[in-house]
């Protein structure tokens, strides 16, 4: 498989269907998470960001809100590893910085939590059960 692939800023009307595909593969499928909690109603006025390979083919994606919080990271399986997540991280952090947020914030599983930590973001909270997965808040300031 090659590793080419893009970061594009999407729309939930427009990409709503690839959005929900990896979503529904990565959180629903692979970690159970149901559906209630996974469609929150905080997609229609969110940022998304979704990696497509060389095809046009949707393999990641990460959902950007007004108050500076990353979310809905995920990858498909067959693209993990290949700095996708990375990539995915890094343009969502530039996107939060160029609106002139000053503390980008997110919720992290503890098996992510080294990945984030790559990234510059710190730990600010005790480990919590979220969706039945142990999760940590992290935060990076600008600028660091």
């Amino acid at each position: 498989m090659a590793s080419n692939f893009n970061i594009i800023e999407a729309n939930w009307a427009e990409h709503k269907q690839q959005l929900m595909h990896i979503r529904t593969q990565v959180f629903m499928l692979e970690q159970h998470v149901s559906a209630d909690l996974e469609w929150d109603g905080l997609d229609d006025t969110a940022i998304h960001l979704l990696a497509v390979n060389d095809t046009g083919v949707a393999i990641g994606c990460a959902r950007l809100l007004h108050n500076g919080s990353i979310g809905r990271m995920a990858v498909l399986k067959e693209w993990r590893g290949v700095r996708v997540g990375s990539m995915l991280l890094s343009a969502a952090i530039k996107r939060h910085q160029q609106q002139g947020v000053d503390a980008i914030t997110l919720s992290a599983q503890m098996h992510a939590m080294l990945f984030y930590e790559k990234a510059g973001f710190t730990i600010c909270s005790q480990p919590y059960l979220d969706a039945n997965i142990l999760h940590v808040d992290m935060r990076l300031i600008s600028g660091r």
